[in-house]
């Protein structure tokens, strides 16, 4: 049994000590926000917080999770997170989707650290969040936003 800490919540899971984060979340705790993209931490759609962390849920091991806290977008409730779902919808930002959790767990990570990112910095941040249908520079407007909103 691996015990860990999901959404506030203290969950335990019976697994093998290799197996992918994402699929705990997914198939063990029905938590599907967090997507599966590539499978290889390439896309950044399965990411997660791993104590406050973004990291990408596919490639990590669920052994490293034990005891650890991990927020997915279901548990998501910062302010962060809520400026950025706000600027999100305002701007028009997602076209397909699939991306946005995983993009917005990075941003939030960001916001987090830095109130006032440059173009350099949200880039640098969302580095691996791919985004299918190249709605970066929205993404971009809407992390602007949001650091806009957070600070008053």
């Amino acid at each position: 049994m691996i015990t860990f800490t999901v959404n506030g919540k203290p969950r335990s899971v019976d697994a093998a000590p290799d197996t992918p984060l994402l699929w705990v979340l997914r198939d063990n705790l029905g938590l599907t926000g967090t997507k599966y993209g590539c499978g290889v931490a390439l896309c950044g759609s399965c990411t997660v917080h791993l104590n406050g962390a973004p990291v990408r849920a596919c490639m990590t091991p669920i052994s490293a999770a034990a005891g650890q806290k991990i927020t997915t977008i279901e548990g998501a409730r910062s302010k962060a997170v809520k400026a950025l779902q706000d600027a999100w919808v305002s701007l028009d930002v997602p076209q397909c989707g699939y991306c946005q959790s995983g993009q917005i767990m990075s941003a939030a990570a960001l916001l987090a650290r830095n109130p006032h990112p440059t173009d350099a910095d949200i880039d640098a941040a969302l580095d691996g969040n791919l985004c299918r249908c190249a709605t970066y520079q929205r993404i971009r407007a809407a992390v602007h936003q949001a650091a806009r909103t957070m600070r008053g």
